[in-house]
Parts: structure tokens; C-alpha cells; sequence
């Protein structure tokens, strides 16, 4: 299925990253409130899952018995379940004008697999046949240490397997996340995730509103 997103995208692409502990469940509420006070239909959903296949990868992905998995292995399966809920989800959503919230999408990808597993450029590559170049119009990046999002999220439920895995690779993820925003400034959006909830509701809100009048969506 080719796609061609410049030409194709009537909706708004809005992507949330970020590690364990930074409160992007709550800022994804926040944000559907936003745009459904702006009259849009909003989908919400969530990487890798979304969909029944996608959420199938996804229990392969995050099974704390499959911890010999290959890093090359589960970088393709990431993209398998993402180009399943491209095609899916969330391209028929935005072709409809919907507003599509995504919790996580191909940056983490590249954070996790590209600078987490040392897996380089390819990461980037296939990721851009698995979604057909589809790209968010804003990204937040919920910046926060992973010393302390693990000690927000610990005992919120069992860590998965990529939780699980040694703080090193979580600071190699961080960095990478810091050279997505670096890389990428036009569209993703850091922000301070220590702040008040109520304070980061409202940075994020003023971004949404540059968005909705930059697409006339006002």
C-alpha cells in the first residue's frame, strides 16, 4: 500500500515519547480534552499495539521470558506492528480529518533500538518503509532521568522486559532522545516533564494552539 502523507493527511498526527515515570498518560488526556474542545474526533491509541495484531507484537515485545531476544529481531518486529497500525489505524483516522494521539511511535525506535541496541541508520531506514514516511506534525518528548522516571513508575505494575534491562541502556535511550530533539527541533517539543502537571499542561496546550492555526484548525 503506497502513501503519500504530504498529499493524503487531512487530520492532526500528535506523538507523545518519552521513558518510564514521565506522565504521558496524563498529558495524552489533557490533549484529548484540547482537541475535542475544538470540535475534532479524536482517536487515541498506543505503540507497539493499537490494533489486534499490533497488540500480539506487542506481547511478544515486552515478554519478560523473552529476554534472548535478538535486537535486530526486535527491531523488526517494532516495525511490523507500527506498519500494521499505520495502515490500520491511524492513516484511515487522519484521512478522515481525526485527530490521532499516539503514545510513542518511530522516534522510539530510534532511541531504543538505533541508540539503545547500537543498531545505527537501518533502524531509521526501516522505519520509513514501514510507515511510508508518515510523520507526526508535533511530538512532545516528556523529558525525564531515568534514575528518577523508574522511580516514579516503580510499583505501578511488573516491568516489562525492556524495562527490565540495565540502567546503561536507558541512558543510551536518553541521549538518544536528546539527539531526536536536537535533530528534529521544527517538530519535536521538549518538555520538562519535573514540572508541575498543571504547568505542563498548559506549554503543551500553547504548542496545540501554534498547531491548529498553522492547519487552520482554529
Amino acid at each position: 500500500m503506497s502513501m503519500d502523507p504530504s498529499e493524503t493527511k487531512k487530520g492532526l498526527f500528535v506523538t507523545l515519547e518519552g521513558g518510564d515515570g514521565a506522565g504521558k498518560t496524563t498529558q495524552i488526556n489533557n490533549i484529548e480534552r484540547f482537541f475535542e474542545k475544538k470540535g475534532l474526533v479524536v482517536v487515541r491509541t498506543r505503540e507497539p499495539g493499537g490494533t489486534e495484531i499490533s497488540e500480539k507484537l506487542r506481547d511478544i515485545l515486552l515478554d519478560r521470558e523473552n529476554g534472548s531476544m535478538e535486537a535486530v529481531t526486535e527491531m523488526l518486529i517494532y516495525a511490523a506492528a507500527r506498519a500494521q497500525i499505520v495502515r490500520e489505524l491511524i492513516m484511515p483516522a487522519l484521512n478522515e480529518g481525526k485527530a490521532v494521539i499516539c503514545d510513542r511511535f518511530v522516534d522510539s525506535s530510534i532511541a531504543y533500538q538505533e541508540y539503545g541496541r547500537g543498531l545505527g541508520s537501518i533502524v531509521a531506514e526501516v522505519n520509513e518503509i514501514a510507515t511510508g514516511g508518515l510523520r507526526p506534525d508535533i511530538t512532545f518528548w516528556m523529558d525525564i532521568d531515568p534514575e528518577k522516571g523508574k522511580t516514579r513508575a516503580s510499583g505501578a505494575r511488573e516491568p516489562d522486559r525492556l524495562e527490565l534491562e540495565a540502567m546503561d541502556f536507558h541512558y543510551r535511550v536518553y541521549e538518544g532522545y536528546k539527539k531526536i530533539c536536537e535533530n528534529d527541533a521544527g517538530r519535536v517539543r521538549r518538555i520538562d516533564a519535573s514540572l508541575p502537571v498543571d504547568e505542563i499542561r498548559d506549554i503543551i496546550y500553547s504548542y496545540l494552539e501554534e498547531l491548529c492555526e498553522s492547519k487552520g484548525r482554529n
